[in-house]
């Protein structure tokens, strides 16, 4: 059984967890109006003692609000070096650390599908994939899309914040399997790092260009190629011109849809992102319709 006991220690007493599955910049103004307004932090962070140090202690959860009493206090507010502290009373294993973290973390309704790539992963690695799913509340088959997202994010690399690779892998797991060669994924995170790819739509319109095998080898072969550049590549691509009625383009959207096959359907089941962009559509669509019926 776990114990804990509730202390006080100072800021330079905590280290944080080289591991942390929370991504991106720790650093909220926020925050820190929310800390001073409160006169200090209301909850305390998780802790455990540090294996490399025993009179200091290493982070569980709570990074953000240490680092943000860390700006605090390096401003001259003292009284902020002191934190409060659950510590636990003896060194975590990886496993039980994870699963406080996920725990924490579904309780406050904080969860982070970033970060949830980057658990499952781990928590394959310790567990297996029947655990590991049972762990995070998903199906195996959910488990295995995190996993393969979190393993294609490690292939983009030079990126100025490292929680974007993760956005480009979700982006690049939804199209085809048969189409995402290791030459293509080589291809795209190359590209991506030379900003040659800006946008989730590059990435979408890859589902085209993968099936034209003219445009196809322009994209992989030339390492200074655009998906524009791929497009027009395309047999039977003419040259875009403005749209003759205003909802042309919607039809075209409606055609780009219409073409996507089951396997790609299939692929989205469950990505909390095409649902949110496909409300958004609808959404767009009925206030459209509204707009323009006569009753």
């Amino acid at each position: 059984m776990l114990r804990t006991r509730r202390l006080l220690v100072d800021l330079d007493d905590l280290r944080p967890n080289e591991r942390q599955p929370r991504m991106g910049d720790k650093v909220d103004e926020e925050l820190q109006r929310q800390i001073e307004a409160n006169e200090g932090l209301f909850e305390p962070l998780l802790v455990e003692p540090d294996p490399e140090s025993p009179a200091r202690f290493r982070i569980i959860d709570g990074e953000r609000r240490w680092t943000n009493l860390r700006v605090l206090a390096d401003a001259g507010k003292q009284e902020y070096r002191r934190v409060p502290v659950e510590a636990t009373d003896r060194v975590l294993s990886d496993e039980e650390r994870l699963r406080a973290w996920i725990y924490i973390h579904r309780q406050r309704k904080e969860w982070d599908a970033k970060e949830k790539e980057m658990v499952a992963y781990r928590l394959v690695e310790l567990v297996g994939r029947a655990s590991a799913a049972n762990i995070l509340g998903v199906t195996v088959r959910e488990l295995d899309r995190l996993v393969q997202i979190f393993e294609l994010s490690e292939q983009f690399r030079d990126l100025p914040e490292s929680a974007a690779a993760i956005t480009w892998a979700r982006e690049l797991n939804g199209i085809a399997k048969t189409l995402v060669t290791p030459t293509v994924v080589e291809a795209v995170t190359t590209k991506v790092s030379k900003r040659l790819i800006t946008n989730s739509k590059d990435i979408r319109q890859l589902r085209t260009i993968l099936r034209d095998p003219v445009a196809r080898a322009h994209f992989l072969d030339d390492p200074n190629s655009t998906v524009q550049s791929a497009m027009m590549r395309i047999a039977g691509a003419a040259p875009a011109k403005a749209s003759a009625k205003p909802l042309d383009d919607l039809q075209a959207a409606i055609g780009a849809l219409r073409s996507l096959s089951w396997t790609e359907v299939g692929a989205l089941k469950g990505d909390p992102d095409a649902v949110a962009r496909l409300d958004d559509a609808v959404s767009l669509l009925q206030a459209l319709r509204g707009s323009i019926a006569d009753t």
